[in-house]
This record gives C-alpha cells, structure tokens and sequence, in this order.
C-alpha cells in the first residue's frame, strides 16, 4: 500500500511541469570532496502556449548527499531573462487578461516542499509579455523573485 502511494507521488511529480526545461549549462560554486558539488544552472524553455518565446533561468541547486536526494531544498534565488525569437501571436484569454498569473513552467527544489515558478503577465497597454520567476514552500514563500519583459512591438 505505501509503496503503491509512493510510486503515485512520483508519478505526480513527473508530469506537474508546465514547460520542459533543457539544460544548457553549470558551473560549480561549492566543491564537496565525495559527492556532486553545489551549482549554478542555466536552463532554457519555451512558453507552452506562446510560439517564439523562450525563457532563460539561472537557479543555484545544492550538491552533497542531502541536496543529491533532495532533502535539503535548493536555495531560493533565480533569474529569468525571456527574449522573442520569431512571429508571436498571443490566445485570446491573454490578450484579455483572464490568463494573468498562467504557470508557464515549474520546478521542484526539493522532494515534496519547495518549488521554482514562472508565470506570465501581459500588459495590454504597452504590448509587452512579463514572466516573473519566483519560490514557494507549503508553508511560506521567498520574497526573492525576478522578472523578464518581452516587448511584442516590431519597430521599423
């Protein structure tokens, strides 16, 4: 039976991603002599529901035994910089407003508590798409966020 709720847990936590991340690169921060070193890690997605909108973050993940299986949550700090790449046409639901705050992409930091969030914003008035990367925990959040504005005006 536990282990049956177990597999369950895990499988949930598999297929809760908004958006896939791929990894681009890291570089270590904290050596630790037998396990894997704390990092620094730059990941791209794309918007799921935006074509021509990819989001870069650089978050910092915890090495060791107790960060390697997740114990021991991640540090809360995060940075996003999303760029267009191409044509961008915008759902109506975002264009009035009703998807303000959709979860674009999400991230466990830890095996049950804290997660990494991005959501998206868009600014009618000024055309411009704003994702806003932030943490949580069940219990309390991190103050600790960062934005990214993508302007979708073409200049000639």
């Amino acid at each position: 039976m536990i282990n049956t709720l177990f597999k369950a847990l895990l499988l949930s936590l598999c297929f809760s991603l908004s958006a896939i991340a791929e990894e681009i690169g890291s570089v270590s921060t904290k050596f630790h002599l037998l396990t894997p070193n704390d990092k620094i890690f730059v990941e791209v997605f794309d918007d799921p529901r935006i074509s021509g909108v990819s989001c870069y973050i650089s978050s910092a993940r915890r090495g060791g035994v107790l960060g390697t299986l997740h114990i021991k949550a991640s540090v809360a700090n995060a940075s996003i910089s999303c760029h267009k790449f191409g044509k961008v046409s915008l759902p109506d639901d975002i264009i009035s407003g009703k998807s303000d705050g959709e979860e674009v992409f999400k991230k466990r930091l830890s095996l049950l508590f804290k997660t990494l969030q991005v959501v998206r914003f868009y600014d009618k008035k000024r055309n411009v798409l704003i994702y806003l990367t932030y943490s949580d925990k069940i219990i309390e959040g991190s103050p600790k966020n960062s934005i990214s504005v993508v302007s979708l005006e073409t200049f000639k």
